[in-house]
């Protein structure tokens, strides 16, 4: 009796569970199919489009921007003439520098030729301001030394020679002489063997430069600041130095005698007369005129370079005075 009761009850448990279960399946079915279409892909959207329909539309590459217009050569200029450097137009810097390498390298003579090239050649300023101040040192270097140059001479010492003799013979004068043979004093030996110059000197003022340039066989050899009369009163024209007189007097215009050393004295401390009465090459103790037209109409320079000139011509030179 006990198998009979139970056998029913398992099979009403069975079915049960197997009704559960089949609805279950059935919920599920419908919520599967109920599930919202949006997760669906559109039609036109590129996942619905099939693989095997056609290949997706290529990105197009970005643009390379258009190629920039070629550009053209400048149509050619006329020729323009270039100018030229100073140096190239003008050798007289070149030479300048080359007669101060030789200066400093004491080669006188060869800076003395460069120098002058550059006088010749040059017509720049620089070059020519720097070439007379090269020769203004070299020029009397060469002369009052014993270093030969191409205007002094061999001369052995003849029975009788004298300096003065000497001086008359080759148009110099006894100091040039003196100084560039070493000579202590005036008395001169047989035998001796000296180098005198033979060179010819001429003078040439100008008034309205207030200078005086001294020049050597036609050449450039020193220029000298003066001062030349007031009121033009310097004569122009051809002289030639007459006289010179170290520590001179002078005549004042009522014809007293002012003596050397008188304050009142115009004359400096040398003299050289012109050949023209009244007029003539002479110092100064009035510094502060020299390059001015102040004088009664003499030339006056420095004192210390009116000795130098006196030193350096002989009478007979002569001095060309324009305006």
């Amino acid at each position: 009796m006990k198998d009979l009761y139970l056998r029913p009850r398992r099979s009403t448990r069975g079915c049960l569970i197997a009704v559960i279960l089949l609805l279950l399946v059935i919920l599920a079915a419908w919520w599967f199919w109920r599930r919202p279409k949006a997760e669906e892909p559109a039609p036109d959207s590129p996942a619905a489009i099939p693989a095997t329909a056609a290949a997706p539309a290529p990105v197009p590459a970005a643009k390379e921007p258009p190629p920039a217009p070629e550009a053209k050569a400048p149509a050619p200029k006329a020729p323009v003439a270039s100018r030229p450097s100073p140096a190239a137009a003008d050798p007289g810097l070149d030479l300048l520098a080359r007669a101060r390498e030789l200066r400093a390298s004491d080669k006188l003579v060869e800076a003395r030729d460069a120098a002058w090239q550059a006088l010749a050649q040059s017509s720049n300023e620089v070059a020519r301001t720097g070439a007379e101040a090269l020769l203004n040192e070299v020029n009397i270097e060469l002369l009052l030394s014993p270093r030969m140059m191409p205007e002094k001479e061999e001369y052995v010492v003849a029975s009788g020679d004298s300096l003065d003799k000497l001086r008359k013979k080759f148009g110099t004068t006894v100091e040039v002489i003196r100084r560039s043979n070493r000579i202590p004093g005036d008395v001169i030996r047989a035998g001796d063997r000296f180098r005198i110059f033979k060179g010819r000197f001429t003078i040439q003022v100008s008034k309205s430069r207030n200078d005086l340039v001294l020049m050597m066989n036609d050449r450039f050899f020193k220029r000298y600041r003066v001062g030349t009369g007031e009121y033009g009163k310097t004569p122009t024209g051809d002289f030639t130095i007459k006289e010179k007189i170290a520590q001179p007097t002078w005549w004042r215009p009522d014809g007293k005698p002012i003596p050397f050393g008188d304050p009142e004295n115009v004359l400096g401390t040398h003299w050289l007369s012109l050949d023209i009465p009244g007029y003539g090459i002479h110092g100064t103790w009035e510094p502060d005129t020299i390059g001015k037209q102040a004088s009664a109409g003499c030339i006056r320079l420095l004192n210390a370079e009116v000795e130098e000139l006196f030193n350096l011509v002989p009478e007979g030179t002569p001095v060309r005075i324009v305006e």
